[in-house]
């Protein structure tokens, strides 16, 4: 594969030098420039049309967040955002990141951030590739088919690798940048996030109730109002699931009903 031309850019030297080394030794991955502000990076994304831009979340000026409403989220590169505060993880992920790395990283956390966005710049160039030759030979583009939603979840566990089946799955619980299945009464810990589940599961059976928990529709015995005036899932066990603002709505589709 042509390698991936990448844009660094953080407001601190240190931080662009280190990043750089980290990727210095990936045959994959082409370092095509760096940027000290958001104002500049604007500038070399608009010039240089890199395929990822790892950015830095603070910085002066113009934030990561800025520079992404500058650029227009359909003609941004693939993002990893790069930030010393998880608190921005949702709002790098409403901002159409493909991933979020805090600071200070591991190498392990960081290359695996990195191998996910060069599997995205690779579908984006397939997707790409297929339109053109669609339009050489004078034909509309075909839409690919939506993936299938998977029936069984992969667990690797001390010593062995087990297989959930999705129909058995009662709630599933964000745990980092892992994910934890609660399957009647037992917990597995699958090294996929919560976005990367979401993505594969089938909508009209699982829907994401907050930032960190998606529910089987199936397993909702009832809805609570909370002292506060939100609510809160009850399952059929007896666990409590908040429900988030935000979420309220898709929550009220998947149900078929306003709560």
């Amino acid at each position: 594969m042509e390698p991936v031309r990448t844009l660094i850019v953080d407001d601190e030297p240190l931080a662009r030098t280190g990043v750089a080394a980290m990727l210095r030794g990936d045959p994959e991955v082409a370092v095509v420039g760096e940027c000290a502000d958001g104002r500049e990076a604007v500038r070399a994304i608009d010039a240089m049309r890199p395929d990822l831009v790892l950015l830095d979340v603070q910085m002066p000026e113009l934030d990561g967040f800025g520079v992404v409403r500058e650029v227009g989220p359909e003609r941004m590169p693939v993002v990893v955002f790069l930030t010393a505060f998880d608190r921005y993880a949702l709002q790098a992920f409403e901002a159409h990141a493909l991933d979020y790395v805090l600071k200070p990283f591991t190498d392990a956390r960081f290359h695996a951030a990195i191998g996910r966005a060069k599997e995205q710049v690779r579908q984006r160039r397939m997707g790409a590739l297929g339109d053109r030759l669609v339009a050489l030979m004078g034909g509309a583009p075909v839409l690919p088919a939506a993936p299938r939603p998977v029936s069984r979840i992969l667990v690797r566990e001390t010593g062995r690798v087990t297989f959930v089946r999705v129909e058995e799955i009662d709630w599933i619980e964000a745990q980092d940048y892992y994910a934890r299945l609660h399957v009647g009464g037992r917990a597995h810990l699958v090294r996929e996030t919560l976005q990367e589940l979401e993505a594969q599961l089938d909508p009209g059976r699982f829907v994401r109730v907050h930032r960190s928990a998606i529910v089987a529709l199936d397993r909702v015995r009832e809805v609570r109002p909370d002292f506060a005036g939100r609510y809160v899932i009850v399952l059929v066990d007896g666990t409590r699931v908040p429900l988030s603002r935000r979420r309220r709505e898709a929550f009220e589709r998947a149900l078929g009903q306003s709560l």
